[in-house]
């Protein structure tokens, strides 16, 4: 098991993990996925002590391995790593590669080093390669060398740090296949990865990084499809999000038009669909505005790149206000006649307890 205490790592200019305290179990398969700069490979590398620790304390079992007086070169006997880059040996066979380490730091027998390796070789579909240079391989091939190497230490604990963002899209296939056969053994796993649906196939948990954290951590079942946390939500339904704040009746509409037509060309949201978003915005603040005491609206735009979906909500405050039911009668008209559908709802507890979703036509 492995134990992790407030962990905080800060560089001169970033802090990418603030406060980071979970357990991880024997036998737990975790997908570690989130934007990119929220220390995601940062947490892989304290955890195998290759980044110290601003602060915080990390336990392998029963051990600190914090301590200034542990022993990480015991500790790395029980957990191996897999990095982006592949890191083997240029001038040194691929089973020279893999018997290396167990033969160097575990005293493995050269026969029995070479038994295992090839062992693991044909496990990884490359037992024919043995006698190759790693300039000669694919980059696909190098990455599963990799593992074999790692396997060769029998680790009680695996770190991928984004197994395949380095390689060709054709390559990328062979290598979650042998980590797919890999999570099945038992060993503790934790990868990184930006593949959402390899993520969701593997693992047996999930953690989400965000805001200097472990933002959420569920099931691929919670996460992908009932995420709790509007972060999580928004980062695996691959969604766009624009926000505005209106607390003026003499806001800045032109600047904030403005604001939408520059979000909506970097988004490269279909022209038909980007002016739906602007008339949406324009129809809705004409009807709400004028009902508001105190103008306090917050307009969130979100747009899915799976569907070119888009979607206004649009949270303001005041007592119950369903704007479906406004005596303006052209306006909700105008609007209907551009949205695909438009609902209220009313969270009382909320700061901005009136929620009105308008969901864009296609």
């Amino acid at each position: 098991m492995i134990r992790i205490e407030h962990l905080k790592k800060q560089y001169p200019n970033i802090t990418p993990l603030k406060d980071v305290s979970v357990e991880i179990h024997d036998g737990d398969v975790i997908s570690v996925i989130g934007p990119s700069g929220t220390g995601k490979s940062t947490l892989l590398r304290c955890i195998n002590q290759l980044e110290k620790p601003t602060a915080g304390k990390i336990w392998l079992d029963d051990i600190e391995i914090t301590d200034r007086n542990c022993d990480m070169n015991k500790v790395r006997q029980k957990m191996g790593m897999v990095f982006q880059n592949f890191n083997l040996f240029g001038h040194k066979t691929v089973i020279e590669n893999i018997m290396l380490a167990p033969m160097d730091l575990l005293g493995v027998p050269k026969q029995e080093a070479y038994n295992t390796g090839m062992k693991l070789l044909r496990m990884v579909g490359l037992a024919e390669k043995a006698l190759n240079y790693p300039d000669e391989l694919s980059g696909g091939q190098k990455q599963r060398i990799a593992i074999a190497r790692t396997l060769a230490m029998n680790p009680d604990v695996i770190l991928l740090d984004e197994p395949t963002s380095a390689l060709d899209p054709t390559m990328v296939g062979e290598v979650q296949t042998v980590i797919r056969d890999l999570a099945k053994t038992g060993k503790t796993m934790m990868i990184v990865t930006h593949e959402m649906n390899f993520a969701r196939a593997i693992s047996n948990r999930v953690f989400y990084m965000d805001e200097g954290g472990l933002y959420e951590d569920g099931s691929p079942e919670q996460i992908f499809d009932n995420p709790k946390r509007e972060n999580t939500r928004r980062f695996v339904r691959r969604l766009k999000v624009l926000e505005l704040n209106i607390e003026s009746r003499d806001y800045d509409f032109i600047g904030m038009a403005g604001e939408i037509e520059v979000w909506c060309g970097k988004n490269q949201i279909p022209p038909k669909l980007s002016n739906r978003v602007q008339l949406i915005f324009e129809e809705t603040m004409q009807i709400l505005m004028p009902l508001l005491e105190v103008p306090h609206v917050q307009a969130d735009c979100e747009y899915s790149e799976q569907g070119e979906r888009a979607e206004w909500i649009f949270r303001y405050a005041g007592p119950r206000m369903d704007l479906t039911q406004t005596d303006d009668d052209l306006g909700l008209t105008v609007l209907k006649g551009i949205a695909q559908s438009i609902d209220f709802d009313w969270k009382e507890s909320e700061p901005l307890p009136n929620i009105l979703h308008v969901k864009m036509k296609i």
